[in-house]
């Protein structure tokens, strides 16, 4: 099958299911994942797709958000390598804030038993990992639970995160770029990732390469908002570069 007439089979499939993944495609397909990214990027310039974690989504779809269980099984190796790299972040017996996200909790599971540390976090997966470690003082924040992401939202959680200063944010988003900055399909929680990084000192970004890119609906900041950006290899040396441009540090894991 040429080139085109696989693109358009993955539009068609795109807009069939509300959304593709990468791997998926390259074993409908029998090519590489890297050829199947390469006719997402073709789909995406043409504006008939948008790119988004692992995969794609038809145009006009910026809101699509996959389930908890979808987001812990995509890229968990690539994940697992960013976590055991964000631990060198962990400031001594400092304190933490906890953004919701699938990588960000395989950082909570991670820690060492010896690490003593005030965290805060509004993730409910987060605060189970957390809840049984020895040295961690765990501060749960409160409001409206989101079901797709089990992350609290709305007043409640903004006003904690008002009222406190923390050392280090890990943050999560499920898309970033130097041109589009850091997005995630739901405005409520937007809002939360945007009083949690006004709550820290310094803001390390947690997100694996295929985010790379990705826009979706809601925005809550830039590139220039994150101190470092903790990925994988995935992620050109030349993105790196462009993103290490804007005054990001870069660790590709």
């Amino acid at each position: 099958m040429y080139g085109p007439e696989r693109q358009q089979e993955i539009l068609r499939l795109a807009r069939e299911s509300g959304r593709v993944d990468v791997l998926g495609l390259a074993t409908t397909f029998q090519v590489t994942a890297e050829t199947i990214r390469r006719d997402l990027k073709a789909l995406d310039r043409a504006g008939l797709i948008r790119r988004v974690h692992g995969g794609a989504i038809p145009a006009g779809r910026l809101d699509f958000e996959p389930d908890l269980a979808e987001r812990e099984g995509t890229a968990a190796d690539e994940k697992d390598r960013i976590a055991r790299a964000a631990l060198a972040e962990l400031p001594p017996e400092g304190s933490v804030i906890l953004d919701a996200g699938s990588t960000v909790a395989r950082l909570a599971a991670a820690l060492p038993l010896e690490a003593e540390l005030t965290a805060v976090t509004h993730s409910l997966p987060t605060a189970a990992r957390l809840a049984d470690h020895p040295g961690i003082q765990l501060h749960l924040v409160g409001g409206r639970v989101r079901h797709r992401t089990r992350a609290a939202v709305d007043a409640w959680s903004l006003r904690a995160y008002a009222e406190i200063r923390a050392d280090v944010l890990f943050l999560a988003a499920n898309g970033f770029s130097t041109a589009h900055g850091l997005t995630t399909p739901d405005l409520a929680e937007a809002a939360v990732k945007r009083a949690a990084i006004a709550a820290a000192r310094r803001v390390v970004l947690l997100a694996d390469s295929g985010k790379h890119g990705a826009e979706h609906f809601a925005r809550f900041g830039s590139l220039t908002d994150v101190d470092l950006l903790v990925t994988d290899t995935g992620l050109s040396p030349e993105d790196a570069a462009a993103i290490e441009a804007t005054g990001t540090e870069v660790v590709r894991a």
